[in-house]
């Protein structure tokens, strides 16, 4: 990681290419840059830097290079110390937490956030960029979505409550206009997932934009999940 880019040497110094390189280096404190750190996570083919947010004086965020598929992901998260897997079974870090004994965490174990020895639900997400039919000049409408996931190897969360996920589609009017409207739908299992995988068929929505981008989520104890391919039906659509 440099000063404004990220590189990779294969035998000599080149330019890694980074989707998020804009969204990282103009909301970087470089009077800090110091603090900036990195670690490898080899069990998921994964390169880490943690680094400290334009207005923070302390490591508040990541940025991850999955060198094996070639893509970027980022998050907010505390950490002073990083160490891969190696002869243990999961990687070591340690948090920070202001004005308290940090402490040292295993990560890539458990379904949930047991920072502070609390299990707290994780808040993952996927979200897609925005999509539109053919060059965008048309609407697009949406009546249906079909789910494509697995909830494979959560638990029952408290009170047996069965694992779900909401997808979201958010419509825009325009390129650059904001969401100008949005439709979720929560995706849940039907039956007891350890003896059966059987989960929501179909989603029914109405949404129409000549944009939109298509959304993930969950924020629920004991639950995991794994996307393949969501399907929706869209057709085009008139200006009104």
């Amino acid at each position: 990681m440099g000063v404004d880019k990220f590189y990779a040497y294969d035998g000599r110094i080149q330019t890694l290419s980074c989707d998020l390189r804009r969204y990282i280096f103009q909301d970087l404190n470089q009077a800090q840059q110091e603090q900036v750190f990195c670690g490898t996570n080899e069990g998921f083919n994964e390169v880490w830097w943690f680094y400290p947010s334009g207005n923070s004086t302390t490591v508040d965020r990541y940025v991850v290079f999955n060198y094996l598929e070639r893509a970027w992901y980022y998050g907010t998260m505390a950490r002073t110390a990083w160490l891969d897997s190696g002869l243990r079974e999961y990687p070591m870090a340690a948090t920070y937490q202001p004005n308290t004994t940090g402490n040292i965490v295993e990560h890539e174990k458990g379904l949930n956030d047991n920072t502070n020895g609390t299990e707290l639900p994780l808040n993952a997400y996927i979200s897609s960029a925005e999509f539109d039919i053919g060059e965008g000049h048309n609407f697009g409408f949406v009546w249906r979505m079909l789910p494509d996931l697995t909830f494979q190897n959560s638990t029952n969360a408290p009170g047996n409550v069965v694992p779900q996920l909401t997808m979201t589609l958010y419509g825009m009017a325009n390129s650059g206009s904001g969401v100008t409207s949005s439709a979720a739908a929560n995706v849940s299992s039907s039956s007891t997932y350890v003896i059966t995988e059987e989960f929501t068929g179909e989603l029914f929505t109405r949404l129409r934009g000549r944009q939109m981008i298509f959304k993930i989520e969950s924020n629920q104890l004991n639950t995991a999940w794994q996307i393949g391919a969501p399907r929706m039906d869209i057709r085009q659509d008139g200006r009104r």
